[in-house]
């Protein structure tokens, strides 16, 4: 059985120590691959590599054009080899093999994306209103970035965050879950192959317990960019500040879903089932709280039941299966906990809730009826198939409309959201009220990389994708050039007069 290596100072190695972990076959529990375990001596390598080729090297150096050329043979190298990317996707996460196909294929667009935005990282001139003075901006690259990826979107978690810290002339330092390495592994072969410089990318693999103090608390690091869960966001602000470097966080949801009596029920319904149970619910956006309006529940729960219980669970490579496994065993004993909470709190269970036997982490389509603000389930975020349905009533349309946006705002969270209904000034009145960093009206999931992604409130800082993703790892400076310098005659001067 081969082992994925680390890859530090341009060459791929073992770990210093000599550790590998498992990688696991969520579908059946199998061991497909190891990967090297990195320690933190590893880890500080990584770091001097990084640091020595941004301040020395030859990355930076090279023009926003040809690095962006380099990133758009990198997109067709994805999907030339698409079919290899996909079957490693799918044995890491256990995800459907049709789902990891266009998971590549958004990758490739993530990456071409990028290579168009050469522009972006032009400065601009600024009008100094002062005779005689040149005054413009210009970017920078921020410098060495950790970038730390989930596992739930191996591949395409790493491209919104590879693509452009690439693009503005970064070094990085690549660490993606342990649980999901293999495409990301592949993707750095890639990326050095078609013409990226071998000392600017760095992969750790392993633990993020054994090697992440050293990377989040090193002087030499100027940003983290982390994808993952909210404590481990916290922990990573808090060891970073103590060289205050730039941090940037998406750290999941507790997304709301919001149906009025007037939408498109089938419509609603048919989204509401991909919200929630595409991927089995590991999705950070997924629509885990339906919150439908009162007249209309029972219509809509039933049809949703009867829907739920007829998705397609199992192995992965088979083209008739709609979803697959959770990542571990460890993962669906955490949301079967979840699900057994809500019921003892008064949640009502109408299908699914039961571990399934036989191999494989594979967990039913679960829907809790009868959910309220007072229960753990509708705040805490599950990362599981399982829907919480809330109602909302109130005696005018207005009335019902605010209780509506309140339900839904009411959580930590605040990454994203959406709005049913055939009114059209409500929906525009809703998204824009719904605390949230993306809203879909009467639609759910979908999203293009020309628009920026990322949480409000406890749901992280800052944006990726879209310019804004771009400007994450760009410092602006601003040079004032006179161009006829002359005593500024503040202080006098009585001998020179």
């Amino acid at each position: 059985m081969s082992t994925l290596q680390l890859f530090i100072d341009s060459t791929f190695c073992d770990a210093e120590n000599g550790e590998t972990t498992p990688i696991e076959y969520p579908a059946d529990g199998s061991i497909h691959t190891r990967a090297a375990e990195a320690s933190s001596k590893d880890a500080e390598r990584a770091i001097a590599a990084a640091r020595k080729e941004f301040d020395y090297g030859k990355w930076r150096q090279t023009t926003v054009g040809e690095r962006g050329e380099i990133l758009r043979k990198v997109a067709s190298r994805l999907l030339a080899e698409k079919d290899t990317i996909a079957r490693l996707e799918t044995l890491d996460t256990g995800k459907t093999l049709a789902e990891c196909e266009m998971d590549v294929d958004d990758v490739a667009s993530v990456f071409n994306y990028y290579a168009d935005q050469a522009s972006a990282t032009i400065g601009r001139v600024v009008d100094p209103s002062t005779p005689g003075v040149s005054s413009r901006t210009i970017t920078e690259p921020v410098g060495v970035c950790v970038l730390i990826t989930p596992w739930n979107y191996p591949l395409l978690q790493a491209s919104w965050k590879v693509a452009p810290a690439l693009l503005a002339g970064n070094s990085i330092i690549l660490k993606p879950s342990e649980l999901t390495p293999s495409t990301t592994h592949y993707l750095v072969k890639i990326l050095v192959e078609e013409g990226v410089e071998p000392a600017a990318v760095q992969l750790l693999l392993g633990a993020g317990s054994n090697i992440g103090p050293t990377l989040t608390e090193s002087p030499d690091v100027d940003m983290v960019s982390f994808t993952g869960g909210l404590e481990t966001g916290r922990s990573i602000m808090k060891s970073a500040s103590g060289t205050v470097k730039r941090v940037a966080l998406e750290l999941g949801g507790k997304n709301p879903n919001v149906i009025f009596a007037d939408a498109d029920l089938p419509a609603a319904i048919d989204n509401a089932l991909t919200a929630i149970f595409l991927d089995s619910g590991q999705v950070c956006s997924a629509g885990a709280r339906l919150i439908v309006e009162e007249s209309i529940r029972q219509e809509v729960v039933d049809e949703l039941v009867r829907r739920a219980q007829q998705i397609r669970v199992g192995d992965p490579f088979d083209q008739e299966t709609e979803t697959g496994a959770l990542i571990s065993a460890g993962h669906r004993e955490k949301v079967h906990s979840y699900v057994q909470r809500a019921v003892e709190q008064g949640a009502k269970l109408l299908c699914g809730g039961q571990v399934p036997e036989g191999a494989g982490y594979f967990y039913p389509p679960t829907i809790l009826d009868e959910c309220d603000q007072t229960m753990d389930c509708v705040h805490d975020e599950s990362f599981g198939p399982v829907l919480t349905v809330e109602t909302f009533d109130g005696g005018s349309e207005a009335e019902r409309e605010a209780n509506a946006i309140a339900i839904a705002n009411d959580t930590i969270y605040g990454l994203a959201g959406a709005v049913w209904t055939a009114d059209a000034s409500r929906a525009e009145r809703v998204a824009r009220q719904l605390r949230h960093g993306t809203i879909w009206i009467n639609d759910y999931h979908p999203y293009v990389p020309q628009a920026e992604w990322g949480g409000m409130k406890q749901s992280g800082n800052g944006r990726e994708l879209g310019p804004t993703g771009l400007a994450e790892y760009l410092e602006i400076k601003h040079i004032w050039h006179n161009i006829q310098p002359a005593k500024a005659g503040w202080f006098a001067d009585p001998d020179n007069s």
